[in-house]
């Protein structure tokens, strides 16, 4: 056998699972999740105290360089979302692994400002499309069908839990050597980690001789199950009016989560918690939201995409009001994870939506069109809470920031029209 078929052979090859395909899919998209995670904004937050504090930076610094690579990863995601649907995920998970990992290296190595700010944007920009919301999310659309949002919650469990798990393992490095021995540390895991991510990975269920859910697209009745399986122009997209709703609710709702989550370790240990206890509540929030945001998504395929978004963003308005009230300490510790659970299916809430008006075909490209609103939010968030404070000394005004934006959230849900989409 020459060495071209024995190659073929390997890229071919693809385990024959007792089980549906697709279970593995979202498995092996957890890898890449962790992967990506150790540069997400959630968990810059959680450490930016770290980092800070050694380069003599301030965290408003740390925010900026959260913002812009948050930002320069959603200009990316109109093409990667054209890519994915046309070639598929395989190679672009590859390289991301490969160059994610080599990336977060060379971030320990960073000893100026511009090294660090060139590094993280980059490394941030290539890990959050393609291993931990975009690729996935188009992925899990292409294998589920009546679980896409429950599949897509999982996606964001992984994302979550990627969190939770680099939180730690960064701050506990840190607290015995620093952060570049974390960093460092989880470069070298992620080069390995990119092997199976390109062995299993699949881009749809028809690549391993399957179909969506594992069962066939015809039932007895002859009618095709995926009626909203066809590809959706461009002028299409844009035209119809739950798009945009669903577009500008998601902006609001993730700008709202986002300048919260990145200030919740500094409001918990300027209110005198240390920094390993502050770093836990915030871990043990995100892990018990990656539990429960599956259940949502089980909760929106049995009822309605749009009633259990609308029912989501005012559980969120009651721990969001509270943190003007509570003092800090224990109860401010349990506040933390309260609002965090609950607003950890915030991050999906919007895919899951357009996921249920586009379908597979054009699910990648739909949001990718959506993308550079939706990073542009998660980086506005940081930045924006971050000035507000260091204008006013005080957290307060983030907080009724954020309540407001989830009143407007609430409003433009409300005003998705039923009759014109599936939602």
């Amino acid at each position: 056998m020459t060495l071209r078929k024995i190659l073929n052979s390997i890229y071919l090859w693809y385990p024959k699972t007792p089980f549906f395909y697709g279970w593995l899919i979202l498995a092996v998209s957890g890898i890449g999740a962790f992967i990506a995670t150790s540069v997400a904004q959630t968990v810059f937050g959680g450490i930016q105290d770290l980092i800070w504090m050694e380069m003599n930076w301030d965290r408003k610094t740390i925010a900026l360089a959260a913002t812009l690579g948050t930002w320069t990863s959603g200009l990316t995601m109109p093409f990667i979302g054209k890519l994915v649907d046309r070639f598929g995920p395989r190679w672009m998970m590859l390289a991301a692994s490969i160059l994610v990992g080599a990336g977060s290296i060379y971030l320990s190595e960073s000893k100026t400002i511009w090294q660090f700010f060139f590094c993280y944007i980059v490394v941030r920009s290539i890990a959050g499309p393609n291993l931990q919301n975009l690729i996935p999310r188009t992925v899990a659309v292409n294998f589920f069908q009546k679980r896409r949002n429950f599949a897509m919650g999982i996606t964001a469990f992984n994302r979550i839990a990627g969190e939770s798990i680099n939180l730690q393992i960064i701050t506990m490095v840190s607290s015995s050597f620093s952060w570049r021995t974390a960093y460092r540390t989880l470069g070298a895991i992620a080069l390995p980690l990119s092997i199976p991510i390109f062995l299993l990975i699949r881009h749809k269920p028809e690549d391993v001789g399957d179909f969506p859910d594992g069962k066939s697209p015809v039932p007895e009745t002859g009618e095709s199950v995926n009626k909203n399986d066809r590809i959706w122009t461009f002028q299409e997209i844009i035209s119809l009016p739950s798009f945009w709703f669903i577009m500008i609710a998601e902006f609001v709702a993730v700008t709202s989560t986002s300048m919260i989550i990145f200030q919740l370790v500094p409001f918990l240990t300027d209110g005198g918690m240390t920094q390993m206890a502050a770093a836990a509540a915030l871990t043990t929030g995100n892990l018990l939201a990656g539990i429960s945001v599956p259940g949502w998504g089980f909760l929106t395929d049995k009822f309605t995409t749009k009633r259990i978004a609308i029912i989501i963003i005012c559980l969120a308005l009651i721990p969001t009001t509270l943190f003007l009230f509570i003092p800090s300490g224990l109860v401010s510790f349990i506040l933390v994870i309260t609002w965090t659970v609950i607003t950890g299916v915030v991050f999906v809430m919007g895919s899951m939506m357009l996921g249920t008006v586009f379908s597979r075909s054009s699910f990648g490209t739909v949001t990718g069109i959506t993308g550079p609103t939706r990073t542009a939010a998660m980086g506005l968030g940081p930045t924006l809470g971050a000035f507000i404070i260091s204008s006013t000394n005080s957290y307060n005004p983030v907080f009724i920031t954020a309540i407001l934006g989830y009143f407007v959230v609430v409003f433009l849900y409300s005003s998705v029209r039923t009759e014109s989409s599936p939602l």
